[in-house]
This record gives structure tokens, C-alpha cells and sequence, in this order.
């Protein structure tokens, strides 16, 4: 998953369109974009965000700018617990060619202390967009963690992991009907990244994201895995 290949799988399938929102760091992501630079390929700047709840959202982000003001505001609520590579794997930053920068010396798996609702402010005060990510998944997924979507958090969309459909997703959570729902990737090979969703929009920003969703002033989504 380093970022050259990254930008060539997408580019083999047609993607114009990518979200890095790796676990709890943002390190990478400046590295993916300039590999996508000169390619047709948008690349939106993110953080999937372990809350205090143990509840992953994806924190989208227009700039490389906001994505790391974000990060800035958040980096104090990671516990300063020392990577184990021999366990847990090894943490390497690379630059644009993929070659090795560091190792990231901070344990990636572990909860922050800022709550759903205090990153859904900080994502919201820089403009950004935050999606409770594969609400469905029994571990860190929102609906079986809490056993609700909180009403006190203006939520515009949410996603639900790609072994559901749509329809699916409703039948087994009826309150999801309120929202609008999307299917991530979520891929973690390269092999994962498929390019399930069609959005019909004036620029890959995150406010169109957001309208096509809603299918609003003529923007329009489609997702194309079709699942049951």
C-alpha cells in the first residue's frame, strides 16, 4: 500500500477519486497526493479516528492544511504507548516513492481520549466531514458499540461495511432509513481498492461529496457493489 502503487491500482480501475484515512495518523497522506500529482486522481486528505467509545470515523478533509490542523488539535488524545513491532507490526512513514522516511514510534490501535461528539465539533470547525465508519461492524462500529446514533451529533451521512446492502443495512437498523448512507472501501490492500462509488458532482470537494449524497442541486451518487 505504498502511495506510487496506490495511485497505479486506482488508475488501472478507472478511480478518480481517493480518500487516505489511515488509523489514527495522517503521516502518509501528504505523500499520496503528491504521488497522484500530474495524474487525474483527487486525493482527499483524512483520519480514521478511534474515539473515546472505541467507534472508528472517517474525518474528510479539502486540504492537506485542515486534515493536519486536525490532527494537531487531536495528537494529545493519543496515549503515549510505544509501538511493539514484533506484535503489532511495524509503523513506516515513506515519502512519495514509497522509500522508507521513519518509523512511527506511537502505538496506532489505540483509542483517543476525544469523544464522537468532540471530534464531530473539530472536524465541523475545519470544514471537514465526519462519517461514523462500518456502523454495523461489531467491533468499533457505532451502532452495536452504543446501540444507537446519538441525536445530540448532526450527522449527515454514514457508512455501512461493504457485507451489507443498502437495503439490507435498513432492515436489520430501521433508524439508518434517516440518513444517508454510504459503502467505503475501507481496503487495506491494494486489492481492496475497487472504486464502488459513482458521484456525479462539480469538483471532488467535500461540500459536493455531501450534496451528491443527498442528492441535492442536481449532484447525484450511485454505488455500484450491489450486495443480496
Amino acid at each position: 500500500m505504498i502511495p506510487p502503487l496506490i495511485i497505479e491500482e486506482a488508475l488501472s480501475k478507472n478511480i478518480n477519486l481517493l480518500a487516505v484515512t489511515d488509523h489514527n495518523t495522517i503521516e502518509n497522506v501528504g505523500a499520496v497526493i503528491e504521488a497522484a500529482t500530474g495524474t487525474d486522481i483527487k486525493v482527499l486528505p483524512g483520519i480514521e479516528l478511534q474515539t473515546r467509545e472505541e467507534i472508528h470515523s472517517l474525518c474528510l478533509f479539502d486540504s492537506l492544511d485542515q486534515a493536519a490542523s486536525f490532527y494537531e488539535n487531536i495528537k494529545s488524545t493519543f496515549p503515549d504507548i510505544k509501538n511493539n513491532a514484533e506484535f503489532f507490526g511495524e509503523q513506516f512513514v515513506v515519502d512519495a516513492t514509497g522509500e522508507f522516511v521513519r518509523r512511527e514510534e506511537r502505538l496506532l490501535i489505540t483509542s483517543s481520549s476525544i469523544s464522537l461528539k468532540e471530534a464531530w465539533g473539530e472536524v465541523n470547525a475545519l470544514s471537514g466531514l465526519l462519517i461514523p465508519a462500518h456502523v454495523n461492524r461489531t467491533t468499533f462500529g457505532l451502532l452495536p458499540v452504543l446501540g444507537m446514533i446519538p441525536t445530540d451529533i448532526d450527522l449527515q451521512v454514514i457508512e455501512i461495511s461493504r457485507h451489507l446492502s443498502f437495503l439490507q443495512a435498513i432492515d436489520q437498523y430501521p433508524q439508518l432509513s434517516n440518513y444517508s448512507l454510504i459503502q467505503g472501501g475501507d481496503a487495506h490492500t491494494l486489492e481492496d481498492i475497487q472504486g464502488w462509488n459513482q458521484f456525479s458532482i462539480l469538483e471532488p470537494t467535500v461540500h459536493e461529496i455531501l450534496l451528491a449524497l443527498k442528492g441535492r442541486s442536481g449532484r447525484t451518487y450511485k454505488n455500484l457493489y450491489i450486495m443480496g
